[in-house]
């Protein structure tokens, strides 16, 4: 149903097949295995990849009637070519299936995928899923990438010897290793299939949820994979396959559980990896391509390259889910915009605001101390990062010099999400009457100050669309304001502010994340809210100074509500 002008589906015996090919091709391919293991082999059906594929049972074999009946279906003019995982249940049932074609009269030969590093000297036998064939290695990701040179190769029109000789070729250059930290889902009892303790690795997983031969300790990231690319380099050279100034082709595989984001990151600690032992990564793909059910884990494919390798990797497709490979590239990085300063570090270093840099130290400080609670109330009430994106703006307001300038080119430019530009409008607006604060006792420096956070209460108010009432800083500033349009103290406004913070505890969120929560952040301050109260009573403290001022309370006894509104 989704990519019906792609793929068509036989369901007795069941198979799938792609509905449009190449016009030059004239072998068809054909592969199949246990589900559990999507997009393969589905996904790979159309131009650039198979003719057809054969489902089994999750993490069981095809029936070499479905294949038979597939093959038979899509066979061109040169006969079919078996791509086949080296699984005892596999490599019978493609071999039955072949068997019966020859007999038919149709051409057929067969490439077998024993990529898994893991069992490279494995004994076991153990049902379906053991190994089998040539070697006693598992067939796994390596897949993908055997199968996408062969999508290219047929598409040109390479006869069947060729196509199969060229296909041994590339499995005898792959190897795969995997890892993971937590089992696929049993579909038996709805829990892991194996348990693992925190802090443990299985390292040399199958794709059906095979465990490793031993459980490990889990070391770094960097020291982990740095291993695996060790152990698979070894593993080529000792097969002869030893890379060279073609390059690898690198497939970063997720297993089922792992991000997207994480195995980009990990394409990029591969990079730098390789780069440092000499390697040239000429071409990747990153994704989940070969999964086993939900497992939390990754796979790690390198293929030595042979000349020509890489264009075929690189050749257009037309399926579901098997990409064409970037051909090679630099990325294109910059550190600005063309028309962008390097750096605004140095101009905001520049401003001679000694007031201004007193207030972001102590606000800084006040909210180092109150992090924890920041970011469990953001928990309550959102995603949780507000407490890190508060730290990070700061972090970059000290880069830029420290001042209140700084602070706020820092959060308009540098703090994502919806909390670092407000508070940026906030403290632009704070920064000429906070300077002006620099003369002690001039009597202009609250209303001063009480326009700045009203015309600051004003901006976020255009851009955010929030008001008073529905728990967010709003709720802390215009309290505070309002007592110093009022002629009232820094510290009368420091203390409204916090009783501000304070009452948001008993608000229902109508504007940010808290307004999908309803009633459920109730009895929990917002944390905007306790930031901003935490930045008016900084206020008071260092331009006023007043014992009133010093006697307000921390935005941690704020957060945690050990204080009385």
């Amino acid at each position: 149903m989704a990519h019906p002008a792609d793929v068509g589906v036989v369901l007795d015996p069941l198979h799938l097949y792609a509905r449009r090919k190449a016009p030059g091709r004239k072998v068809a391919l054909v592969s199949g295995g246990g589900a559990g293991h999507e997009p393969m082999h589905a996904g790979f059906l159309g131009p650039g990849g198979l003719d057809a594929a054969c489902p089994g049972l999750v993490f069981t074999s095809p029936h070499h009637r479905q294949v038979h009946a597939a093959a038979r279906g899509v066979a061109g003019p040169g006969g079919v070519l078996l791509v086949v995982k080296n699984y005892t249940g596999d490599v019978i049932c493609f071999a039955i299936a072949a068997e019966r074609l020859r007999a038919e009269g149709v051409p057929v030969e067969t490439v077998l995928v024993d990529d898994d590093l893991a069992t490279d000297a494995s004994d076991d036998h153990d049902g379906d899923d053991d190994e089998g064939g040539a070697s006693q290695r598992r067939g796994t990701a390596a897949t993908v990438l055997v199968e996408k040179v062969l999508g290219a190769a047929a598409d040109r029109g390479d006869d069947l010897a060729s196509l199969a000789a060229l296909g041994r070729d590339v499995v005898a250059r792959a190897r795969s290793l995997a890892v993971a930290s937590r089992a696929q889902t049993s579909l038996a009892t709805g829990e892991p299939a194996f348990a693992l303790d925190a802090g443990q690795l299985e390292r040399g997983v199958g794709i059906h949820g095979e465990r490793a031969a031993s459980t490990t300790s889990r070391p770094p990231t960097r020291e982990l994979v740095d291993g695996m690319l060790a152990e698979l380099l070894t593993g080529l050279e000792t097969a002869g396959a030893a890379v060279d100034d073609e390059g690898v082709a690198l497939l970063v595989n997720g297993l089922g559980g792992a991000t997207s984001l994480e195995l980009h990151a990990l394409r990029a600690l591969v990079g730098d990896l390789l780069s440092e032992r000499g390697v040239r990564v000429a071409t990747s793909l990153v994704g989940t391509y070969t999964a086993a059910l939900d497992m939390r884990g990754f796979s790690l494919t390198l293929l030595a390259l042979r000349p020509g390798w890489a264009e075929l990797l690189a050749a257009p497709t037309a399926t579901p889910s098997l990409p064409a490979l970037p051909a090679e590239e630099e990325p294109q990085v910059a550190d600005h915009p063309d028309d962008a300063p390097s750096d605004g570090a140095a101009q905001d270093g520049q401003d001679p605001d000694d007031a201004g840099a007193a207030v972001v130290a102590a606000w800084a400080q006040a909210l180092d101390g109150a992090h924890a609670d920041l970011t469990r109330l953001d928990q309550l009430s959102g995603d949780g990062d507000f407490g890190d994106n508060v730290a990070s703006g700061l972090r970059h307001a000290e880069r830029r010099g420290g001042t209140l300038s700084a602070a706020a080119g820092a959060f308009l430019d540098e703090v994502g999400g919806s909390s670092g530009p407000l508070l940026g409008l906030l403290l632009t607006e704070l920064v000429p009457a906070v300077r002006r604060g620099d003369t002690p006792g001039d009597p202009q420096v609250g209303a001063d100050i009480g326009a700045a956070l009203r015309s600051g209460a004003q901006a976020v108010t255009r851009v955010g669309g929030a008001q008073v009432g529905d728990r967010t800083f709003l709720d802390a500033l215009v309290p505070a304001a309002d007592v110093l349009d009022g002629g009232g103290s820094l510290a009368d406004a420091g203390r409204a502010a916090v009783d501000g913070a304070l009452g948001t505890a008993q608000l229902l969120g109508r504007r940010g994340r808290s307004r999908y929560l309803g009633d459920r952040a109730l009895g929990a301050p917002d944390p905007g809210a306790v930031a901003v109260a935490a930045l008016v009573v900084v206020l008071a403290q260092v331009l006023e100074g007043s014992p009133q001022a010093q006697a307000l309370p921390s935005p941690s006894r704020v957060a945690s509500g050990t204080i009385d509104g």
